[in-house]
Parts: C-alpha cells; structure tokens; sequence
C-alpha cells in the first residue's frame, strides 16, 4: 500500500517536498517512482529510484529542478520539487517496482503498485 502526501499550491518559483509511505511489502527490496497526470493529458514519468537508491531516473522536463531519494528505515520516498512551473500543475502519483533491479524504471508497465495521488498546483 502507497500513501502519497505533500502536494498543494504553489508559486511559479516555489518549492515542495512530496513524500511516499509504503507498507506491507519489503521497503527495501523496491525500485519507487513518481508520475504525474496533467488535466486532459496522459500519466507521464516524472523520477524514479532502484531499491538501492544506485540509480535514479528523472524526466528531461523536470531534470535539475526535481530529486528522489529513499528513506528504507521509515519506508518512505521523496521527491523535492524546486523552482515549480505551472506546466508542473498535475496529480502526482508514487508507484512500486517489485524486485532489485539495476535499473529504476521509467515506464508506467514495471511499476506494479500504485498510490492514490496527491494534486500539485502551481500558479504563475
């Protein structure tokens, strides 16, 4: 089970830290990722980070303003979010990856898990 919080409004420029608390599973033994839908759009790869935290993949629109990193003794993900844009705006979802993969992951179809979502909305 992946319960996402964190998301809100925000100012062009702003900043925000989303979290992931994950249970019920071995934390530690899954890739996590963050997608995100826009209004009217389809679900797009935003980050992701193995089991390990050794390999991280970002989105080209969100590279060098967005980071994931992984907490395994509190079973969370994060994903800080800086110099928000409204293009930013969408629901943001976290999602598991079952298995110690090498590889993070930036496909919707290796991700087996899915959270609820939390909305991000930033004005301009």
């Amino acid at each position: 089970q992946l319960q996402a919080s964190g998301g809100g409004l925000v100012q062009a420029g702003g900043s925000l830290r989303l979290s992931c608390a994950a249970s019920g599973r071995t934390f530690s033994s899954l890739g996590m990722g963050w997608f995100r839908q826009a209004p009217g759009k389809e679900r797009e790869f935003v980050a992701s980070i193995n089991w390990s935290g050794t390999s991280r993949n970002y989105a080209d629109s969100v590279k060098g303003r967005f980071t994931i990193w992984r907490d395994n003794a509190k079973n969370m993900v994060h994903l800080q979010m800086n110099n928000l844009k409204p293009e930013d705006t969408a629901v943001y979802y976290c999602a598991a990856r079952f298995g110690t993969y090498l590889s993070s992951g930036r496909k919707e179809g290796q991700f087996e898990d899915w959270g609820q979502g939390t909305q991000v909305t930033v004005s301009s």
